[in-house]
Formats: C-alpha cells, structure tokens, sequence
C-alpha cells in the first residue's frame, strides 16, 4: 500500500514508545512510597501506551502486506 502511511505509522510507533519510556521513568522515585495512588495512575498510562503501540504495529502490518 502507501509507503507513506507506513512510514506515518512507524513513526508514531517510535513516538509512543518514547513517552511510554518517559512515564516509565515516572515511576521510579514513588516506588517504595506510600504514594501508591500515583503509581496506580502510571502505570494505567503506560499499560494504554503499551496497547496504542500495539494497534500501531498491527496498523503497519496491515498496510505492508
């Protein structure tokens, strides 16, 4: 298909996979803390992240094959 939607698609991929690494790091300094609540917020972050890199990686896919 569109070389460029894959490429579009490649690069988003690569972009949330930074910001899930950026919230990941979030984490860090309230490990260990009585801070659970804000944990309990990154990581539901990171795990949307995770699954919108997924739908990206199968929207690549798609547009290749």
């Amino acid at each position: 298909m569109s070389s460029t939607t894959a490429a579009e698609l490649a690069s988003l991929t690569d972009a949330v996979q930074r910001c899930r690494q950026r919230v990941s790091g979030l984490t860090e300094p309230y490990l260990g803390t009585r801070h659970g609540d804000i944990l309990a917020a990154l990581y539901e972050v990171e795990r949307g992240l995770i699954g919108t890199e997924r739908a990206l990686q199968r929207a690549a896919r798609l547009v290749t094959d």
